[in-house]
C-alpha cells in the first residue's frame, strides 16, 4: 500500500476543516497533569514527561494566541489544567485551574462558556466530554496522546477526504448482521463473534460542523459498531507487561480470562476484576480503520490505519451504546478500553480472517491485516467518483 504524503500541519486548516467556526465564537484548551496547579505560570513545560501536554501548549496555546484566533475569526483561546484520571474515558474531575493559579469548576465556568474545547490529554476524555457537550451545548475534539509523528499526519490529512472514505466504508458494511473474526497465536486459531443486529454502521470521520452538540476524536478515520451481543474466544496482550490472556466472551461480556503467555499475575488480577465489576468484561464497540496513516506508536492514531481493527470493552455510552458509569460497581472502573489488533502492536496475533454477513452474504473484509478487494473496491469508486465530479 503506497504510503501518503502529508501537507506540513496547520491548525488554522484543521480547525477550519472540522469546526467551520462562524460568527463570535470562543475556544478553550484543556489538558491534565498530576497536579493541576502545575499550569500555573506554565510551570509544568519544565518536566519532560509532559510531552503531550506541551504540544498543546506550544502548537495549539500559542498558535492561537499568535494569529491562529483572528484568522479563524474566534475569541479566547484560554488553556485550563484538571487533574489526570489514570483511564481512558473516565468521568474528568470538577475543578481546574487555570495559568494564574485560579481554581474554577469545569461544569459552572468552563463548559457553559465555551463554543469549542479541544483537550489534549494524557488518556482520552471522548466519553465525559460527549457527555458535557450535550449538557452544555459545545462542540469539541478530543486529542489524547499527540506526538510529532501525529501532528505530521493524522492531524494534517484532509478531513473532507477522510471524512468521504469513512463514508463509504459505512456504507458498504452497514446493517451486517454478525462479524467473526479468526485469532491465530502460535498454531491454535480461536473465534470471536459479534452479533451486530443489523445496526446502521457508524463513523468517526473528525468533522464536527454543525452547529450542535458533538465531540470529535482526533485522528479520526474509522467505522463502528456497538455490539448487541458477542461468544468465543480471543487473546489479548495487556499493556502493562505485554502478557497474553485468552478471554472467554458469553453474553456479549468477558466471563474468564486465561494465561497464554507471560505473568499469571496479570492475569488473576483481571479475574478478579471480571468477579467484582462483571460489566468491566462489556463488549461495547467493534472499529475498523479506514485511512493510510504511519505508525505513530499511539493506539488514538494506529487505530485508524486500514487494515487493522478493535475491540473496545467497558462504557459505551458515547458511542450509542447502554453502558452507563452508573452501573459500574466502582467508579474507577467505568473506562472504554480499546484492545488494538495490528502487525506493530500484537505481533504475537495473526487475523486470518474478518469477516462480516451483510444482505446475506458473508464477505471477508480484512486477512492478515490487509484490506480485502471488498474494502479496497468501496474506496476506489468513491475516489473516482470525487476525482470525476
Amino acid at each position: 500500500m503506497t504510503v501518503t504524503k502529508f501537507p506540513p500541519f496547520s491548525l488554522v486548516r484543521l480547525l477550519k476543516t472540522v469546526f467551520a467556526p462562524e460568527g463570535d465564537q470562543r475556544i478553550g484548551i484543556l489538558i491534565d497533569l498530576d497536579h493541576p496547579a502545575g499550569i500555573k505560570n506554565m510551570s509544568f513545560l519544565s518536566q519532560e514527561r509532559y510531552s503531550i501536554q506541551r504540544y498543546a501548549h506550544d502548537v495549539f496555546f500559542l498558535g492561537l494566541k499568535n494569529g491562529g484566533m483572528a484568522e479563524l475569526g474566534l475569541h479566547g483561546g484560554e488553556m485550563f489544567a484538571y487533574q489526570i484520571t489514570g483511564g481512558s474515558n473516565l468521568d474528568l474531575p470538577d475543578r481546574a485551574v487555570d495559568p494564574m493559579g485560579r481554581e474554577l469548576s469545569l461544569e459552572k465556568e468552563i463548559y457553559p462558556t465555551y463554543d469549542i474545547l479541544l483537550c489534549i490529554s494524557t488518556y482520552s476524555a471522548t466519553a465525559p466530554l460527549t457527555a458535557f457537550a450535550k449538557k452544555y451545548g459545545f462542540r469539541g475534539a478530543t486529542m489524547h496522546g499527540m506526538n510529532r509523528i501525529i501532528l505530521d499526519s493524522g492531524l494534517s490529512v484532509d478531513y473532507d477526504e477522510v471524512s468521504r472514505d469513512a463514508e463509504s466504508l459505512r456504507l458498504g458494511l452497514t446493517r451486517a448482521d454478525w462479524c467473526e473474526i479468526d485469532f491465530g497465536v502460535g498454531d491454535k486459531t480461536y473465534t470471536l463473534k459479534l452479533h451486530l443486529g443489523g445496526q446502521e454502521a457508524q463513523k468517526s470521520h473528525g468533522l464536527c460542523r454543525e452547529k450542535k452538540p458533538d465531540v470529535a476524536n482526533l485522528p479520526a478515520g474509522e467505522v463502528y459498531y456497538v455490539p448487541v451481543g458477542a461468544e468465543g474466544q480471543f487473546p489479548l496482550k495487556y499493556e502493562e507487561d505485554g502478557t497474553l490472556g485468552l478471554m472467554t466472551v458469553r453474553q456479549g461480556r468477558i466471563v474468564k480470562a486465561e494465561l497464554l503467555n507471560g505473568d499469571p499475575a496479570t492475569v488473576a488480577h483481571h479475574n478478579d476484576r471480571l468477579a467484582n465489576d462483571p460489566v468491566t468484561g462489556e463488549l461495547g464497540e467493534l472499529g475498523l480503520g479506514t485511512q493510510d496513516l504511519p505508525v505513530s506508536g499511539r493506539d488514538i492514531q494506529d487505530e485508524k490505519v486500514l487494515g487493522t481493527f478493535h475491540v473496545a470493552t467497558g462504557r459505551s455510552d458515547h458511542l450509542g451504546g447502554p453502558l452507563t458509569p452508573d452501573r459500574f460497581a466502582d467508579a474507577r472502573h467505568a473506562t472504554h478500553d480499546d484492545i488494538l489488533y495490528a502487525p506493530h502492536k500484537t505481533p504475537e496475533v495473526s487475523t486470518n480472517q474478518v469477516r462480516m454477513h451483510i444482505d446475506g452474504r458473508t464477505r471477508v473484509i480484512i486477512e492478515n491485516y490487509r484490506p480485502t478487494h471488498y474494502l479496497t473496491e468501496l474506496l476506489d469508486a468513491d475516489r473516482l467518483d470525487a476525482v470525476a465530479s
